[in-house]
């Protein structure tokens, strides 16, 4: 599903123009990016969490040359499932 399918999806179980449901799901998406920057996590009952995770450096291999090289660390975004998304799909 695209983005564009989904606002459409969206659009006619709500009744609002696409117009209108693009923004609002434009800024539900800057909300979860904001909060995540904050390093706060999200939490969408019945659907799941969005979170921030600390990935380590470590040592790694340069898959072109074989040569060894340091990976740096960071910080990446997470996200679980709630028990009834996993239902709902399996």
């Amino acid at each position: 599903m695209t983005r564009a399918d989904l606002v459409a999806s969206m659009a006619s179980a709500s009744g609002w123009t696409k117009a209108a449901t693009d923004r609002a799901l434009r800024a539900l998406l800057a909300s979860i990016r904001t909060s995540l920057k904050r390093g706060q996590p999200v939490t969408l009952v019945g659907f799941g969490t969005f979170s921030v995770s600390r990935r380590k450096a470590r040592k790694g291999k340069n898959p072109r040359t074989g040569q060894p090289m340091n990976v740096v660390g960071g910080r990446t975004p997470r996200f679980r499932p709630s028990k009834e998304l996993k239902r709902a799909v399996r």
